[in-house]
């Protein structure tokens, strides 16, 4: 069951991203920190490029499949996390729109896109908490060894979140880093 551990791996990752975010609208809001348009389009790009290119492909195509299969008491729950999937990139192509009339507008466009980001850090933890109690301890109890074969060779197709198949996500996972403020990253405070 090394899909299991990748797709741990993958919402850690996403999880490290989407706190760092929260952190740097709080500093925003609060007046600690001046907006860093490079690093919120850069915490933008990686929420829309690992989940929705990465992560979700992979858990629509492959693990879900092999787990209606198998459980088929599971399919409003499949059918829940893949409306998250949809969602989740409606909500990503709202937050890119709106940080463009934040960066337009300046400081009176900062309430719109902090309620556009909390809205998507809320349903990306909702949706995270859902495959982590719900459906992956169901995937381990119930799938065979034989099973776990596909969904493992498909995840570990993906290498890892921070890096992504080619290391097309090492640069922007390190600028990500190097930009935002400890205690979640190297920035400058």
């Amino acid at each position: 069951m090394k899909a299991i551990d990748i797709i741990h791996a993958e919402h850690r990752a996403l999880g490290a991203v989407v706190q760092a975010f929260h952190h740097v609208l709080d500093s925003i809001h609060s007046g600690a920190k001046q907006p860093d348009f490079v690093l919120l389009n850069a915490l933008i790009e990686y929420i829309t490029e690992v989940p929705d290119r990465l992560h979700h492909p992979k858990e629509d195509e492959v693990l879900f499949v092999k787990i209606l299969e198998v459980v088929p008491e599971a399919a409003a729950l499949i059918a829940k996390l893949q409306d998250d999937h949809v969602k989740g990139e409606q909500s990503t192509r709202h937050l890119r729109e709106a940080l463009r009339a934040y960066q337009a507008a300046g400081a009176t466009g900062f309430p719109e896109f902090e309620s556009v980001a909390l809205r998507y850090i809320d349903s990306t933890w909702k949706h995270i908490s859902l495959e982590e109690k719900e459906l992956l301890p169901m995937a381990v109890q119930r799938l065979a060894p034989e099973d776990w074969a596909g969904i493992d060779a498909a995840f570990e197709a993906n290498k890892d979140p921070w890096s992504g198949p080619t290391g097309e996500f090492r640069a922007l996972f390190t600028k990500i880093v190097n930009l935002v403020p400890a205690p979640y990253g190297l920035g400058p405070e």
